[in-house]
């Protein structure tokens, strides 16, 4: 079966109950945990929480890169309708790149330092597509101009080590442009670059994403990218996705306390002068997560309840695992 590009209404990507585990000697970690959702054409999807709350580990699962001792244990993972957990792997290499790109939070996991960046480039074409080298050059001076490289044919003679981080993480981004691929998953992307180049980069995958239909998970931290990129928030917390709506109801009206609690520790949230909010407490190691909700024990909302894991409910046009959903906006 050939998975081509976006022509109907089928999702670019459903995820349903995904679940990847570490198994150590210390026990099984449970780094993603039964986590859902759906991306279509042309949505832009923040993917948010803090570091170790199993985000990039989602990105690794849905394109096959989680290394032992990790195992995805449950769940399936649809790209145009078809489970990419079944696919032969020589069939799943071909999509990455091609129809899947993955932009990776390090440059250095994309680019091979002893090649030329035109080599690396027009090779990311000529894999998935009949085209001449000329041809594929072009395509690839084109992309870095894209990202807002100057000089760009001097720039594709070039080596890797021959550019800074932030340039590195550049070229990175236009190799996952060059074949304008149904999906792409961002990991923390433009952390390295700076402001101006950022919003450039953000305009360009808007851009990317309104004309070609192109679907985008952006893995990151930063509220403040998300509330001018996104369509659409799923806020993750100790491996499960806590919280998932539009981007405007989820940053203006959370539901979760989790979600309260990033948007309050924001600078903008907070007065001058005053030290900054903080969530109480720090993420537990997913070795010894406390039983029942995974933030309990860090939330001025827990009850009783709480000691039982909560189910996902449907309410407000959100999904929500909270026992209290309804009180966490009231939390001071």
């Amino acid at each position: 079966m050939t998975i081509s590009p976006h022509t109907d209404n089928t999702p670019t990507l459903m995820v349903e109950g995904l679940k990847t585990y570490f198994f150590t000697r210390a026990g099984v970690a449970k780094a993603v945990d039964d986590v859902s959702f759906t991306l279509r054409a042309g949505e832009v999807m923040g993917l948010v929480g803090e570091s170790g709350s199993g985000k990039s580990m989602t990105g690794y699962s849905i394109v096959g890169l989680v290394d032992k001792p990790g195992e995805i244990v449950g769940g399936r993972i649809l790209f145009r309708g078809r489970d990419l957990r079944g696919m032969p792997e020589a069939q799943l290499r071909k999509l990455r790149g091609d129809r899947i790109a993955m932009i990776f939070q390090d440059p250095m996991m994309t680019l091979n330092p002893v090649l030329r960046i035109d080599t690396q480039m027009i090779e990311a074409v000529q894999a998935h597509e009949r085209i001449s080298r000329s041809a594929a050059r072009e395509r690839a001076r084109d992309a870095l101009v894209q990202v807002g490289i100057p000089a760009p044919d001097e720039r594709l003679e070039s080596y890797p080590h021959q550019f800074s981080g932030g340039m590195r993480q550049r070229v990175a981004i236009a190799i996952a442009l060059l074949n304008k691929p149904d999906l792409i998953i961002a990991d923390e992307p433009t952390t390295a670059l700076d402001v101006t180049i950022q919003a450039q980069i953000l305009f360009e995958m808007q851009k990317l994403c309104r004309d070609t239909g192109t679907s985008l998970i952006w893995i990151t931290h930063d509220l403040s990218v998300v509330a001018g990129l996104a369509d659409s928030v799923s806020v993750m917390y100790a491996g499960k996705i806590v919280e998932h709506g539009s981007t405007r109801d989820v940053l203006e009206h959370p539901m979760h306390p989790y979600t309260q609690g990033l948007i309050d520790s924001l600078p903008s949230r907070n007065p001058r002068g005053r030290p900054l909010h903080q969530i109480s407490g720090s993420t537990p190691a997913l070795l010894s997560l406390p039983t029942g909700c995974a933030f309990r024990e860090r939330c001025k909302a827990a009850s009783s309840d709480c000691g039982q894991v909560p189910l996902p409910q449907h309410l407000q046009r959100r999904i929500v695992r909270c026992w209290a959903p309804f009180t966490a906006s009231e939390i001071e």
